[in-house]
């Protein structure tokens, strides 16, 4: 016998099934609705009323598919539902895009960062002045924003609000729930850019092929390296992480890195290393905080021209690269590993390193080479994953209880 609370969890569960139905295919119809959510027609019909009534769906009309007859209905979100803000935090950027609960980008602020160094207080009340600046603009009010979505790299804390140390701010570390709070209700969470790009491209890759992708994994060559992964042994769950694979040890005692660690995969391959070998100055020099993409494309001329200096500066660091891949094959088995950033521009230079440091694991001399490939649209990418991760979100965690808020009837 099902209780009160069994039977709102039951109902919460199907508004749920119904939701990420339309966010996976928007402007489906009612008999397509309950194909993909494999619910009762009357459930579904249950549901976008209930849906309707709060203002959450809307119904549209559509030729029918022959042309004859009456028109098919199609429900498809109401975008002044809900609203979304994303914030990505880059080495010389912080761009904010605000988007509707269609998933609609409605604008975008982009404000060039001082590369001088800052103060985390100071580096907040940026943030804060840029959003409401984003909400004026575009009339989303405190009760209307319900998420804001952050990006990084870095390294993020557990609690998806702290960010304990990144490029921008080094070690000064910022909650960013906690920063934000004073001026919105909505649920801030923080996340690293890099796994931001894995699941879009996970994502992506199963609606390209149909077919289970058990794992996956981005890697983004630029000032910083950046990685995530995603294990998805149960498609319908795919769960993603950002190890800290910049900062993971490639040489014992070697050169700086930015974090002040000795030795990182970073401390070879960020552009900051690559200029560094290049020009023969001292590993143990501090690295600079920002490097020109424009000067790592003068030393990549010179590596094509055959220059050796600067050819070696790109092989060291392919090698570190390929080293730390190894190693993560070693730890979660094989997987299509896809190279994204400004950094992939020089992949050609990189990759007979990158052969060379995967040559070290039994693995793969035995399974043979990785499947490796390149996406070009980093930025695309982090925007999709904020857009994918922020969406489903507020699908789960604030449009499907909405019902048992009110009590249910």
């Amino acid at each position: 016998m099902l209780t009160k609370s069994s039977s709102e969890l039951i109902r919460r569960q199907n508004r749920a099934l119904v939701l990420a139905a339309l966010r996976e295919q928007r402007g489906q119809s009612h008999t397509e609705l309950a194909i993909a959510t494999g619910l009762a027609s009357a459930t579904v019909t249950a549901i976008t009323q209930e849906l309707e009534s709060e203002h959450v769906i809307e119904r549209a009309e559509a030729p029918s598919a022959k042309g004859r007859g009456r028109p098919r209905v199609l429900f498809n979100q109401r975008r002044a539902a809900a609203y979304a803000a994303f914030v990505r935090i880059s080495s010389d950027v912080l761009q904010y895009s605000m988007v509707d609960y269609s998933g609609t980008l409605i604008d975008r602020i982009e404000e060039k960062r001082d590369n001088t160094g800052q103060q985390a207080e100071i580096f907040v009340q940026g943030i804060r002045a840029a959003l409401k600046k984003l909400a004026e603009r575009t009339g989303v009010t405190r009760d209307t924003l319900v998420a804001i979505s952050i990006s990084s790299k870095g390294l993020v804390a557990d609690d998806n609000a702290t960010l304990l140390w990144s490029p921008v701010l080094g070690g000064q570390q910022i909650n960013l729930r906690e920063a934000l709070a004073p001026d919105w209700r909505a649920k801030v969470t923080l996340n690293h850019e890099s796994l931001l790009v894995a699941s879009a491209l996970h994502k992506s890759l199963r609606k390209q092929t149909g077919l289970p992708v058990p794992r996956l994994a981005a890697l983004s060559l630029g000032h910083s390296i950046g990685l995530g992964v995603v294990d998805a042994e149960h498609p319908q769950s795919p769960q993603a992480k950002a190890p800290g694979f910049g900062h993971m040890i490639h040489i014992h005692d070697g050169a700086l890195c930015r974090c002040g660690s000795h030795g990182c995969i970073e401390a070879y391959a960020g552009f900051y290393a690559i200029l560094r070998a290049a020009f023969e100055v001292p590993p143990n020099t501090i690295p600079a905080s920002f490097v020109p993409f424009t000067e790592v494309e003068k030393i990549a001329k010179l590596a094509r021209r055959g220059d050796r200096m600067a050819e070696f500066a790109f092989r060291q660091a392919g090698t570190a690269l390929g080293n730390g891949l190894a190693r993560l094959v070693s730890l979660y088995g094989r997987m299509p590993v896809v190279f994204t950033g400004p950094g992939i521009r020089f992949f050609d230079l990189m990759q007979p390193g990158i052969d060379q440091g995967l040559s070290v694991s039994l693995g793969i001399r035995i399974e043979g080479p990785l499947e490796i490939s390149l996406s070009h649209d980093e930025e695309a990418l982090v925007f999709e994953g904020h857009l994918n991760r922020t969406m489903a979100a507020i699908d789960l965690e604030v449009i499907a209880p909405k019902i048992l808020e009110q009590g249910g009837t």
